[in-house]
């Protein structure tokens, strides 16, 4: 049996998804981890963003049973009557209050798990890694977050014979994708950006590091599909776009290039996560007519636009 890492490494994730279509190649796992250096306004994901597990809450599920305020040590729930109030400044995310939630309104999003318990997930599916071409994807919050997990994950991966992919928001030290590159068969690279101001007031960070590791990548061999996602209110622009086309169009070496629509769906996350609408870009999703002309534009180009954006419903994270 091929050795699958060393079996202390650990890591926190909080998703293992089975049988992904649309992170990668053919049928995948894609391994969600913990922990972004990113804030992106529209982040569809904001239970990734802490490398600490997250607190969920839906208002929708609770039953009022006042069970969690008689167990929280740090008075962090309470009851107004039969509505259950959460003051997140006082929670310590210990997880005693999912522990007997019997109407599954608040859960505990995270956990701590070593490269084998991960692999043995992967592993399952391997016969449909082999017929579709997919295989395993490290995905999140940004896998580069947790470097030494990550490339655990990866070694266990190529010591298997399992194809991978990294989607990443590019934002780490060169050296981790120069790490990375013999592990990674593919990189889906996130470019949410490519007005440096806007990406800072988008994201929180530069883009300069962001550019310089594409096109490090790039320039070593690696095979890279950009990906960016389109945000009504943010990028949904001509501007955006042709950045999008100026900056793929210098890379000649570019596996493709994918527009993402917005998924609606992520606002539902605001309220269980604790996040503050003000601080965040309602989701909405993009107009298909003028996303599909954006992607005719781009293979008016010469560039290899990977799918349809109008049948996708993710953005990138």
């Amino acid at each position: 049996m091929p050795d699958t890492g060393p079996p202390e490494l650990r890591g926190n994730i909080f998703e293992i998804q089975r049988f992904s279509i649309h992170d990668g190649p053919g049928i995948r796992t894609t391994v969600f981890m913990k922990g972004c250096p990113l804030r992106c306004v529209w982040c569809h994901n904001p239970e990734s963003i802490s490398p600490e597990p997250s607190l969920a809450f839906d208002p929708r599920l609770c039953i009022g049973c006042g069970y969690c305020s008689r167990v929280c040590p740090r008075g962090a729930h309470g009851m107004d009557g039969t509505v259950h109030t959460l003051d997140r400044s006082k929670c310590a995310v210990c997880g005693k209050c999912t522990e007997h939630c019997y109407a599954q309104a608040l859960e505990f999003v995270g956990r701590r798990v070593s490269v084998d318990e991960v692999m043995n997930e992967v592993l399952r599916d391997a016969p449909f890694y082999e017929t579709s071409g997919g295989g395993m994807t490290l995905s999140g919050g940004e896998p580069t977050f947790q470097v030494d997990f990550a490339m655990g994950l990866l070694h266990a991966a190529r010591n298997h014979g399992i194809h991978t992919v990294v989607q990443t928001c590019g934002y780490a030290e060169a050296a981790v994708f120069e790490a990375m590159m013999p592990l990674v068969d593919l990189f889906l690279f996130d470019i949410k950006e490519t007005d440096p101001e806007k990406h800072l007031a988008f994201t929180g960070v530069s883009f300069r590091r962001i550019h310089q590791n594409l096109r490090m990548l790039h320039d070593h061999g690696a095979a890279v599909i950009l990906r960016s996602p389109i945000i009504p209110g943010c990028n949904e622009c001509e501007d955006f776009v042709a950045g999008i086309e100026t900056l793929a169009t210098s890379l000649p070496n570019l596996a493709g290039v994918e527009l993402m629509a917005c998924n609606p769906l992520s606002e539902s996350k605001v309220q269980r996560f604790g996040v503050n609408p003000a601080s965040r870009a309602p989701a909405a999703r993009p107009n298909a007519d003028l996303v599909e002309r954006w992607c005719e534009r781009l293979r008016a180009a010469g560039l290899r636009v990977r799918n349809e954006p109008s049948s996708r419903a993710q953005t990138g994270d």
